[in-house]
């Protein structure tokens, strides 16, 4: 009886655990606003994303000198692109215009003057230092919001406030799924016969929990690949770089859950050899 407890007590902590540690991890890092943009302005130093930014600005800035009648050198407008997505303003800026990203998703913000298209604004970095002395050679003043698509298109997958439940909800299911895995695994320590056995298991949990997180992510990528195929071109590549730099921090975040578990089994295995010594 005491065995078929501990062990359902043990699925339990499992179960919970799995639970535990994504949305943790999600919370932190995506709906929380502040850790969605400390993510997006470590991505920043990327060279990949800073040359997909670079070219983007380009692309703008060169809109709007043409506008007043002017043309210019795409590469010379890309050089001071260039080296202001390597400076060290474009960081927080990039920050900044992320955060519009993120109110688009868990809000709906920004998206009643632009229907059901995901965009973001650009206005903050063309107002850079870095570009003022080009563009006032043009007679351009940069508008309030330059708005650049993030969506080809409107689609079902990116909607304007579509994960609202998951910046609800997600606080109170993180915090009940820690609450649920510490209370089952003390109560799995506290039932089982043995301690070491039980402190083992523990930490095979915590190393199933991990290898599981690193499988699901991996069967994940298509499914995000689809939603991220609706994105514009140097966009794309901006999220790629994104979507990478969150699937690492998340490995980060397994394969803490990993050694965890590792130690947690040593203990265990240490723990019951010295019990049989005590016995024998």
């Amino acid at each position: 009886m005491r065995f078929a407890v501990t062990l359902l007590l043990w699925l339990f902590t499992t179960v919970a655990l799995a639970v535990a540690v994504p949305t943790a991890w999600a919370q932190t890092h995506v709906v929380d606003v502040d850790g969605y943009t400390a993510m997006a302005e470590k991505a920043s130093s990327d060279p990949v994303l800073q040359a997909a930014v670079a070219s983007e600005l380009t692309t703008r800035a060169l809109a709007l000198i043409n506008q007043r009648g002017y043309h210019v050198d795409s590469s010379t407008v890309h050089d001071v692109a260039a080296g202001y997505t390597a400076g060290p303003d474009f960081p927080p800026q990039f920050a900044d215009a992320n955060r519009m990203v993120h109110d688009w998703m868990f809000t709906g913000a920004h998206a009643q003057s632009q229907g059901d298209q995901w965009v973001v604004d650009l206005s903050a970095m063309l107002k850079d230092n870095a570009f003022a002395p080009m563009l006032s050679n043009f007679h351009v003043q940069v508008p309030e919001t330059v708005r650049v698509p993030v969506t080809v298109t409107s689609s079902k997958i990116l909607q304007p406030g579509k994960l609202r439940p998951l910046a609800t909800w997600g606080p109170w299911v993180t915090i009940a799924a820690a609450a649920v895995t510490g209370i089952c695994a003390l109560l799995t320590l506290a039932v089982a016969g043995s301690r070491g056995r039980a402190l083992a298991g523990l930490g095979i949990s915590a190393l199933l929990v991990g290898a599981a997180g690193w499988a699901a992510i991996e069967l994940g990528r298509r499914r995000l690949g689809d939603a991220l195929n609706h994105t514009t071109g140097d966009i794309r590549r901006i999220a790629d770089v994104m979507v990478g730099d969150a699937e690492s921090s998340l490995h980060h975040w397994l394969d803490l859950t990993l050694a965890a578990g590792g130690v947690l089994v040593a203990l265990g295995v240490l723990a019951a050899v010295l019990g049989s010594l005590r016995q024998s």
